[in-house]
């Protein structure tokens, strides 16, 4: 049965602000490796990935410019035991922890993404904002909620659309120096358990993603 005439204006109006930011919204999905970097792995070594996955939202005010909205949860690991450094495996320190983060992010893309049909999208871009995260090691006397700064590269490729993959590469930035356990300098802690106050910890996510972009739907004449 069809729907009165008035039904049809009603139900238009209702979807027309939503119509009018389609092709703006996206939303998606990455899955990759977490590492961790500082004092118990002063470089990212890949033998301490560990899974990681983010869903995310954007918002595309402008071909250039995106903004994003993101969840993520991944572990991250670290052993004295596999460095080469001697007070490290003298310290014997090893850990494990949960990153639990919500972000939002600004990024840059290098090529315009074009609504035209036919026309196979694809763009390297840049990101960076800020973020705030919890995790399982958190010291006496430490805060629950930690401050990080996520900066990145990316490239993104529609592969039939309104479907999108990409590939990303991200470390953040945190003001938190307790993330692989070790507790900061002080008289009563013992040499070994200390952490350096010069060194941050910092973990990166590199994520393989997929996206869905709500394109503008556009009806041939004469269809209704």
């Amino acid at each position: 049965m069809k729907l009165p005439i008035a039904r049809l204006l009603a139900v238009g109006l209702f979807l027309s602000p939503l119509l009018g930011i389609s092709q703006k919204v996206e939303i998606g999905g990455g899955i990759g490796a977490m590492l961790y970097k500082g004092d118990v792995s002063p470089t990212l070594d890949p033998q301490f990935a560990r899974l990681g996955g983010s869903l995310f939202f954007r918002y595309h005010p402008s071909q250039a410019f995106a903004v994003r909205a993101q969840v993520m949860v991944g572990r991250i690991v670290g052993a004295d035991s596999l460095s080469r450094d001697v007070f490290q495996q003298s310290r014997g320190a090893a850990f494990r922890n949960t990153i639990r983060e919500a972000a939002l992010t600004a990024e840059y893309k290098f090529r315009n993404y074009t609504p035209l049909r036919n026309v196979k999208n694809w763009t390297p871009y840049v990101f960076g904002g800020v973020a705030v995260f919890g995790h399982g090691l958190r010291l006496p006397g430490e805060k629950p909620i930690g401050i990080a700064f996520p900066l990145g590269v990316g490239i993104k490729y529609e592969i039939a659309r309104p479907w999108s993959i990409g590939a990303e590469f991200g470390t953040r930035f945190t003001t938190s120096d307790s993330l692989d356990g070790l507790a900061n300098p002080t008289a009563s802690t013992p040499r070994l358990s200390q952490s350096d106050p010069d060194r941050k910890d910092h973990y990166t996510f590199v994520a393989l993603t997929l996206s869905y972009t709500f394109y503008r739907v556009f009806c041939p004449p004469g269809s209704l």
